[in-house]
């Protein structure tokens, strides 16, 4: 114990199969009369919110539905989550979904309490006000923003994501039943758990890493590479969407802690200006940030090989940290995620203006294991190509 850390997570997680039919009561001991539910459409289409409000009309609980979020939201959408808010005056908010109704909830039960817009507070320990109570119910094995004080909003203008962090964020009540997530797409649940898996290993070598966040690590990271190969081959098995499930609450827990790295910076331009999505950009930016960053903690990679069972006896760490890398290649390759940048239309004319929003993105880079200039994300990018 060379520093003073400290350690948080939401206050209370509740977690299992079934565990939905769990909302009316953990509504009550928030003692809410009216809620909103934050969603997006495709939540709606596919039967997900019709599930959860009929465990509120058993309840008794009055509710309204706001669904206007879209993938990798805007922050101006915030505004327009409010305004509903406002209207309708919920003293509760439940975010249904995956990351980004999740963020959106967040945020407008933040802003109810706090004046301006939304992108008055990017940046750290802004907000001067609570909000209002929420409850969160991930639908998807990723993100783990149900159990993080981050909400990522995108910015046209900038062509960048840009991140809210306040203790004010974290949920009043983590809500996890991987019932939600069987039958979720393929591709949708290779790109969400490859996201939860970047975040544990992200955590486990970023250089605020502790004992306690370690052990979350590199527990989310065993969990994780050993069962998403099933639930993506088979996404109705149970036994393989908790251990999901649960691999990306721990990792979630660990990187709210510790901090993402020079992964997810690498991911933020790509994503805002050419709208890959958020698991993707971070699965093709992978293992060429992992390669430059090794030197910077050759034991700490190569002890994720240990999570992983990989063969490394008579290895030296950096040979082990190598394979490393070489296994996450062969797991984007299993799981189908897109390899190179430009299948997505970039090209070697965009490297400069990405590598410089990708130096802007210092409060991640900040956590990396390993200093990083603007010619060195230029060569990062040019490997991702």
């Amino acid at each position: 114990m060379k520093r003073i850390t400290v350690f948080r997570t939401t206050p209370r997680i509740v977690m299992g199969p079934g565990s939905l039919s769990q909302l009316g009561d953990e509504i009550r001991q928030l003692k809410a009369k009216k809620v909103l539910f934050v969603t997006d459409r495709g939540l709606v289409d596919a039967g997900l919110l019709k599930a959860a409000q009929h465990v509120l009309k058993e309840s008794d609980i009055e509710h309204f539905v706001f669904d206007g979020v879209e993938p990798d939201p805007r922050y101006e959408i915030v505004r327009a989550c409010v305004d509903m808010v406002e209207s309708n005056q919920p003293d509760l908010l439940i975010g249904l979904g995956g990351g980004s109704p999740i963020d959106i909830a967040k945020s407008a039960a933040v802003m109810a309490t706090n004046k301006g817009s939304i992108a008055d507070y990017f940046g750290i320990d802004l907000l001067p006000n609570p909000g209002l109570p929420t409850i969160m119910i991930p639908t998807t094995a990723g993100t783990g923003s149900e159990v993080t004080p981050i909400v990522i909003l995108s910015d046209e203008d900038e062509k960048l994501k840009k991140g809210i962090v306040s203790s004010y964020l974290f949920p009043s009540v983590a809500l996890l039943d991987p019932e939600l997530t069987l039958g979720l797409p393929p591709a949708i649940t290779a790109a969400t758990g490859m996201d939860a898996l970047i975040h544990a290993i992200e955590a486990f070598t970023s250089v605020n890493a502790t004992g306690m966040t370690d052990n979350l690590a590199f527990r989310a990271m065993d969990i994780l590479y050993h069962h998403i190969r099933t639930a993506y081959a088979n996404g109705n098995h149970l036994e393989a969407r908790c251990a999901m499930m649960e691999g990306s609450l721990l990792a979630g827990m660990a990187f709210a802690n510790a901090g993402v790295t020079a992964v997810h910076a690498f991911a933020y331009p790509i994503g805002a200006e050419f709208h890959i999505p958020h698991g993707v950009a971070n699965t093709l930016m992978l293992p060429h940030v992992m390669r430059f960053n090794l030197i910077g903690n050759v034991p700490k990679f190569a002890e994720i090989s240990d999570a992983f069972d990989l063969p490394v006896d008579g290895m030296d760490d950096l040979a082990a940290a190598e394979m490393v890398v070489a296994a996450i290649e062969r797991l984007a390759q299993d799981l189908q995620v897109p390899r190179h940048l430009s299948e997505f239309g970039i090209s070697e004319k965009d490297v400069p203006r990405l590598a410089e929003g990708v130096m802007k993105v210092t409060r991640l880079l900040a956590n990396n294991p390993r200093v990083l200039t603007v010619k060195d994300a230029q060569k990062i990018y040019m490997a991702a190509l």
